[in-house]
Parts: structure tokens; sequence; C-alpha cells
């Protein structure tokens, strides 16, 4: 499980987080939902261990977050692939630093998302980018996959592409996956449960089909009412 706890974070008069109590169930996959400057990235960051609360405490799975890295693979939204490697490079850069690195499952899905290793970073495009980055992190076989805004900016096919990957390879009951999304109704059938974030705190939370039968709305729908009178 992870756990947020009485957790603030500001950046200079910025509040990120703002007291924030939250948890999200382990073996379960959690869409993070709210407006940009809600909080999410610097959620994810938290429980990667790049940033550290002001105030509070995050426990991941009953440890502080840095001493869960190497169970922890996050794929932020930002492009960090090295530009002058290739695909394969990139792969052996991972891997020489995660030792639950699955060179089977490397494989597998490089076939799946129609990639090739030789394919350098700085000549492939936007989508491929995407799926590159996917493919690095869900190499892993790690117990928690945190993926920021992976869908951003990218055709239809691609993110079509991305969520078979995800549905492929999850592991129901063994891996806790946590998407940070604006495309809600992308991802909408493939979230167990949902977090809507609103000024660095829970605004809504709970499991995604009990919400959609009391409310009679899609997630999406969910989120405009709420922000709606929220703003």
């Amino acid at each position: 499980m992870i756990e947020f706890i009485n957790v603030s974070k500001q950046f200079g008069a910025t509040v990120a987080l703002n007291n924030l109590n939250l948890s999200f169930q382990p073996g379960r996959i959690t869409g993070l939902f709210g407006p940009n400057g809600a909080g999410k990235s610097t959620s994810l960051k938290m429980i990667s261990g790049l940033n550290r609360p002001d105030r509070g405490e995050i426990r991941v799975h009953g440890q502080a977050p840095v001493g869960c890295k190497d169970s922890i693979a996050y794929l932020p939204e930002i492009d960090h692939l090295y530009p002058w490697m290739n695909i394969k490079q990139a792969a052996g850069f991972m891997q020489s630093f995660y030792a639950d690195w699955d060179e089977e499952k490397y494989r597998e899905l490089l076939a799946f998302l129609n990639l090739d290793e030789q394919m350098k970073i700085s000549k492939i495009s936007k989508g491929q980018r995407a799926k590159t980055k996917l493919l690095l992190a869900a190499a892993r076989h790690s117990r928690y996959l945190l993926l920021d805004e992976p869908l951003s900016g990218i055709d239809i096919l691609t993110r079509e592409e991305i969520i078979q990957t995800l549905i492929r390879d999850y592991r129901e009951g063994e891996q806790t996956v946590i998407i940070s999304t604006h495309e809600i109704d992308d991802v909408e059938a493939l979230v167990d449960e949902v977090v809507f974030l609103n000024r660095g705190q829970v605004k809504l939370s709970g499991n995604a089909d009990q919400l959609r039968e009391e409310k009679g709305m899609s997630l999406v729908e969910i989120m405009k009412e709420e922000f709606r009178h929220a703003n």
C-alpha cells in the first residue's frame, strides 16, 4: 500500500500538496485525475522518491520511498530519453540500474509495440518515443508502476497500443499501477480505483464502478460535475 499522511509540499509561493491524506490500494490500477496544478505529478514524484514533502510522511509498503526505489518503475511526463541512444542502448542503460529488469518481457513488449532496437531516439516520432518510454518502464518486474501523462499529445492509434500494453502486462493482485492523465476517456475502462485531486487535496475518491453506479455518470462526467462545483 502507498500512503500519504498529512503531506504538504510548496514550491516558492505555489502550494502543490496541502495536508494531503491519501492511500492507493495494492494490486489495483488507480486513475489519478484533476486539472493542471492539482498535485498529480508532484504526488508521483514523491512516491518515486524524487521529491520529499515539506511536512508529513509518505509510506510505500511500510517504508519511506527512498528505501523502495528498486521496486518502483516511474514514467515521467517529460521526455527523459537520451537522444543519441538507440532503443537497445537505452534498454541496456536501464538494465544496468535495475535488478528486476526482465529481458524476456522486454523482447515481447518490443515486438508487441512494433519497435525496433536499432531505432535512434532522436529520429523516431513522438508516438514511438511514448511507446519506448513505456517499454523501458514496463519491462521491469516492478511492484509499483507510476505513469505520468503516458497518453499526452500522441495520436489515437498510439494511445490504443499503449492501453493494450497496459492491459496485457498488468499483473492483477501483484502490481500496483497509478496513471495520472487528462485523457480520462481512454483509461476509463482500465482503472479500478479513482482519485480526483484539486489544489493539492482529495476532492473525491473511490471504486470506479461504484462511483459510476452511484452517480449515474461516466468518470469524465463525474470530474466535470465535481470541478464545476469546486470552481
